[in-house]
Parts: C-alpha cells; sequence; structure tokens
C-alpha cells in the first residue's frame, strides 16, 4: 500500500472519531417543548414534554425522570393554583449538570353556590 493512501486511512479515522465525540464535549442538553414559558392554564394536570441529549441522568421537580430511546421525556404534573416554577436538571456521565425552567400559571376559579 501506498503511504498516502495509509495517511487518508488514518486521517479518516481521527476524523470519524471527532466526529462522533462532538456530542461528548457539547455536555448535556435539554428542550422543553410543552408547555411554553408562562402559560396559563384552569387545567388539573400539567403535561412536561422535552427532549434531553447527552445525558445519564434526568430529574423533573427534582424528582427522577426517564427518557425513551430518542431522549424524549414526559411528566404529568399537579401544580398548586398560581404561579408554580418547573424545572428539569440532567447529569451527563463527567457530571457536567444542566437546568432549564419554565413557569405555569394554574388558574384557580372559584364558583359561588347557587343554592
Amino acid at each position: 500500500m501506498s503511504r498516502w493512501v495509509l495517511i487518508f486511512i488514518a486521517l479518516a479515522i481521527i476524523g470519524y472519531g471527532f466526529f462522533e465525540a462532538r456530542q461528548l464535549v457539547g455536555g448535556p442538553d435539554i428542550e422543553i417543548t410543552a408547555p411554553t414559558d408562562g402559560t396559563a392554564t384552569s387545567s388539573v394536570w400539567v403535561r412536561i414534554e422535552g427532549v434531553a441529549r447527552n445525558i445519564s441522568f434526568l430529574t423533573i421537580n427534582d424528582a427522577p425522570a426517564y427518557t425513551d430511546e430518542s431522549g424524549r421525556f414526559y411528566e404529568v404534573l399537579t401544580p398548586p393554583p398560581g404561579l408554580s416554577i418547573v424545572t428539569v436538571a440532567a447529569v451527563d456521565r463527567f457530571g457536567r449538570e444542566i437546568e432549564k425552567s419554565i413557569s405555569i400559571n394554574l388558574l384557580n376559579y372559584c364558583y359561588e353556590s347557587q343554592g
């Protein structure tokens, strides 16, 4: 084999290694897709959805949460009436941490009895 072919193969292997390592270098990432920050709702249940990448551990409001194979997660919460902050946090296998928060306003309508 020619020396140039060996150099090309070595560079291709090194380049592929850097390409695959880009996710490890970037650290953990969280994207909360629903609900949007500042959402107001009168529903008792709120479904938090999103995608987490490059993580080894995930929590939603300090409770363990789980992802599927593609990194998608969801959790159904029952926040108290008023303004609530939902925090999604993650740690990668190197101990790097990230957290994202959104606020939700749960409207509480009081009805007077007609009796």
